[in-house]
């Protein structure tokens, strides 16, 4: 009984606590984000306007979005090469349908989601069947769907968007946009299909491990499917959203999506490996790589190095992650001793 009540004490110690937080794999990214949005509050004065906050808040609601295709295929440990032509073939294909064909908006957002989904169908159907790795099979897919692009397109824009379609990526709602709206509730409905769905579970457990997830009864196959088309409709959507922002159809959308979506995704928590994701995580890293090239203009920092200063802070946040998990893993290691000492007789 004296047992029980002490490690429940224990389990309640700020140093249990901490440990704890040290566990999640998102922590640092967390971290990293807090400490970049103070230190561009407290050195530029026009970092907190209103005017900035929207923007930044919208951007990084793109970039969510954007990392979500890649991260629903990276946790089941694929990744998705073709990810920025899905989202440039369903922008092209929205400004087709309302520009061109003269279809209302529901339409053309209907049809670029199909389009996206159908995407991501080709290569889920063409990994299953073939056994091929991801990286080759949409590798060559992003070159059939950027030719696509540029067939359809010829190069064009499409710019007779009608006003009613930009209210999404423009609008607000007291000074929040709306996209950031979507981009929490889709996030929160992510977190919940993860944690407490057996369609979420088993999404994981075949990234943790196929061959066993097969042997358990799970069909990794449909599994593998169900996520490719899932990355595709992402894509789509952030394409979407990104028409909804500039207010045309630009056939070279995407064409810098697959590094913010590795970054994101990664830094974000998602596993190389598979088996794990952290909407969370997600979040913080998008709003991170938004404060960073936010931060940067506004305290007039040579835009030309800006990629550098990128890449330096991801390093950082990087390293920070790897420290944090052999710090966790240390103290895990040091616990278990003294529990089997415990279970020890006496």
């Amino acid at each position: 009984m004296n047992q029980t009540k002490v490690a429940s004490v224990e389990r309640t110690t700020p140093g249990s606590v901490a440990r704890s937080l040290l566990r999640r794999s998102d922590i640092s990214v967390v971290i990293a984000m807090l400490v970049l949005f103070v230190i561009f509050t407290v050195t530029s004065p026009s970092f907190l306007t209103p005017y900035n906050m929207f923007n930044v808040a919208r951007t990084a609601s793109l970039y969510v979005f954007v990392a979500l295709g890649q991260a629903i295929v990276i946790v089941i440990g694929a990744m998705n090469l073709s990810l920025g032509a899905i989202g440039g073939l369903s922008v092209v294909v929205t400004g087709f349908c309302m520009e061109r064909m003269g279809f209302p908006p529901i339409v053309a957002i209907l049809a670029a989601l199909v389009v996206g989904g159908a995407a991501g169908l080709f290569n889920g159907i063409i990994i299953v069947k073939t056994r091929l790795s991801s990286f080759v099979v949409t590798l060559a897919s992003s070159f059939i769907f950027v030719g696509l692009v540029n067939g359809v397109s010829r190069g064009f824009p499409y710019t007779k968007i009608p006003t009613s379609f930009t209210v999404l990526g423009r609008g607000d709602f007291f000074n929040i946009p709306y996209v950031f709206i979507l981009m929490v509730a889709t996030l929160v409905v992510l977190a919940y299909v993860f944690k407490y769905t057996v369609v979420g579970r088993r999404i994981l457990a075949t990234g943790g491990n196929m061959e066993a997830a097969r042997l358990s009864g799970i069909r990794t196959d449909n599994i593998v499917l169900l996520c490719n088309v899932l990355s595709g409709l992402f894509a789509a959507v952030a394409g979407l959203l990104w028409v909804s922002r500039m207010g045309s159809a630009q056939p070279a959308t995407g064409t810098d999506w697959l590094i913010v979506s590795f970054a994101v995704s990664i830094l974000g928590g998602t596993a190389l490996n598979g088996g794990e994701i952290s909407a969370l995580g997600i979040f913080a890293s998008a709003v991170m790589l938004t404060l960073i090239k936010n931060g940067l203009i506004m305290l007039n920092v040579n835009v030309y190095f800006e990629q550098t200063f990128l890449g330096v802070i991801i390093l950082l946040a990087a390293s920070v992650e790897s420290l944090r998990a052999l710090v966790s893993g240390s103290r895990k290691g040091s616990n278990k001793q003294p529990a089997k000492q415990a279970e020890s007789p006496t």
